[in-house]
């Protein structure tokens, strides 16, 4: 369980310096220009398969694994 803790607070710190790292580069993400407005009603009613399905239609070059991890974290946002 510690393990899990460390790699999960591991993954955030990496996250904040990538995301500084393409704030300075003026690199935007992809996903933030995409209407993830049906995902997160899908989300909200805890239909997480049929949020990810929508993900992949709205990227279809995303994998399933990508997939559920955006998922993931707009669950984990809201």
């Amino acid at each position: 369980m510690f393990a899990q803790d460390r790699n999960e607070a591991k993954l955030l710190r990496i996250e904040r310096k990538l995301d500084l790292i393409m704030r300075h580069l003026e690199i935007t993400d992809p996903a933030s220009e995409l209407d993830l407005s049906e995902v997160d009603d899908l989300v909200r009613q805890g239909k997480k398969i049929q949020a990810i399905r929508a993900y992949r239609q709205l990227r279809p070059d995303a994998s399933l694994v990508e997939a559920r991890d955006v998922v993931e974290a707009r669950d984990a946002d809201r």
